[in-house]
């Protein structure tokens, strides 16, 4: 449905999606392997990711058309607690330095193409190959859901309205991903990520001449959030423990979801890995930039039918049209990268971890090429339903849920490359305490990300992910501790017999 199409930033928009849909298909030609009837090629890229497109790539599925539209419309309702994304991405780099590199070598020498595959190889345990492969799939779906109600907000400022806009868009994501493989986003990755940073770097230079400057800003923002009487835009003392919390929990989860680390093992090596783990901060910047837009919603008295509209609406109101249809562009086309890499982590992790363990273990590498092909269309068919079908309120809830989820596979995951203490019975019984403890938690506190306790000082709210996983390794310690202690026990009894 048209409702007041605007025709100047509908043609650039149109004429920008097309040139990455014919981008999208040519990726199949783009560094041809031999065939990509083989995992490693349509599910990696080959393994030959260098640092630039490695680069390009990661921070395309990190910092995602969501990301455009959340972070502002966060900053816009709350204030400064809506930073706590800058924290949590440089937290993650040393992580990515440092452990990354250890994982990508494991991966590369053994074959490995998913988290579940590193685990069964480090313990040997089925149950808990498929223990994480099923959380990454299950955090993953929300995630993609997320995407397209991403690229809807963008569709929308736009002025088309109705379900066929965004069916036919994902449509053609779902075509070319399927014929390209893990190559289309890695090329598409570079024109959105250019375009992301003129959207941005346009926004903070004429924005604010339009305003009044920076401190007519922040100004009208700190007297909007007193009106509303939350909010600020500095943290309240009260702040600062949930605040820091949710960076680190969320750090530390950020590369355990199944895209992330696609990017991490289709890197051409460990040199790879380090050399962006120092040069992602730029998005970083970019970040805190795009950040500033929701305070800019303020000065700029935007009235808005839902915070998510504050990025699409600064753009309508304070920009040309032709502009405008190029910001609306950047975003829709920013969810078509990480939805694509996303597809394909789930699509690797079925048919590694679940198809060819449980359903034909003599599948050929063509014949797991193909089964992880129309996986990854069902994953985005699922995920579109989704959005169709539920209230966003709903992908939004489910999205926190699969943060605390993905993060109880660290220990399986990250343990094992350096430890050869724990058992895989005593990770997988952490795993299952972390997982059904957190997910209580937060339904109990109507699906919010922080859980308030008493410490004796007064109620501390903390990241529920993070408390979810510090349960997870007291029960993998103390479970591997009994296991361990057992048979010295049965030995003691027999000596002494």
């Amino acid at each position: 449905m048209l409702t007041n199409v605007d025709s100047a930033a509908f043609a650039v928009f149109l004429a920008l999606f097309v040139l990455v849909t014919g981008m999208g298909f040519v990726a199949s030609r783009w560094r041809k392997p031999e065939t990509l009837a083989h995992l490693d090629e349509w599910g990696l890229g080959g393994r030959k990711f260098g640092t630039w497109i490695t680069w390009f790539l990661v921070g395309g599925d990190f910092y995602t058309a969501y990301t455009v539209i959340a972070v502002p419309a966060l900053v816009y309702a709350v204030g400064a607690y809506g930073f706590f994304a800058l924290p949590y991405t440089i937290i993650v780099y040393p992580f990515v330095f440092a452990v990354m590199p250890v994982l990508w070598k494991v991966a590369k020498e053994r074959g490995y193409v998913t988290a579940g595959d590193v685990v069964r190889g480090a313990y040997g345990s089925r149950g808990l190959e498929l223990a994480v492969a099923a959380t990454g799939v299950l955090a993953t779906m929300p995630y993609i859901a997320l995407q397209l109600i991403g690229m809807e907000v963008a569709i929308k400022a736009l002025g088309l309205h109705g379900e066929v806009p965004l069916v036919l868009a994902f449509l053609v994501l779902a075509l070319y991903t399927y014929s390209s493989g893990l190559r289309a986003p890695a090329l598409i990755a570079f024109v959105k990520d250019i375009m992301i940073y003129i959207v941005v770097i346009a926004a903070i230079a004429i924005v604010p001449s339009k305003l009044g400057g920076y401190g007519e800003i922040f100004t009208a923002a700190d007297a909007a959030f007193a009106k509303k009487g939350t909010g600020g835009i500095l943290l309240s003392p009260a702040q600062i423990v949930p605040y820091a919390s949710l960076a680190l929990g969320s750090a530390l989860a950020a590369f355990m979801y199944p895209h992330t680390l696609t990017g991490i093992f289709a890197s051409s090596g460990g040199n790879t890995i380090r050399k962006n783990a120092m040069l992602l901060p730029a998005y970083t910047l970019l970040l805190g930039l795009l950040a500033l837009l929701g305070y800019m919603g303020h000065a700029a008295g935007l009235k808005l039918a839902s915070n998510n509209d504050v990025v699409p609406e600064l753009f309508k109101t304070l920009f040309p049209s032709w502009f405008a249809g190029f910001a609306f562009a950047a975003i829709a086309i920013g969810a078509l990268v990480p939805a694509a890499v996303m597809s394909i982590g789930a699509a690797n992790l079925f048919t590694r971890n679940f198809w060819k363990v449980w359903v034909d273990p003599k599948v050929t590498p063509a014949g797991e090429a193909k089964v992880a092909k129309i996986t990854s269309m069902l994953v985005k068919v699922g995920a579109l339903l989704a959005i169709l079908l539920m209230p966003t309120q709903f992908a939004l809830d489910l999205q926190l849920l699969g943060g605390l989820w993905i993060l109880q596979t660290l220990p399986a995951l990250v343990f094992g490359l350096y430890l050869n203490w724990f058992s895989s019975s005593a990770l997988l019984a952490g795993w299952a305490v972390g997982l059904a403890g957190g997910s209580w938690l937060a339904w109990s506190d109507g699906l919010k990300p922080l859980h308030s306790m008493d410490l004796g000082a007064g109620p501390v709210a903390v990241y529920t992910g993070l408390l979810a996983l510090a349960l997870n390794i007291v029960v993998a310690v103390v479970v591997n501790l009994v296991l361990k202690r057992a048979p010295q026990q049965r030995l003691s009894r027999e000596a002494a017999e």
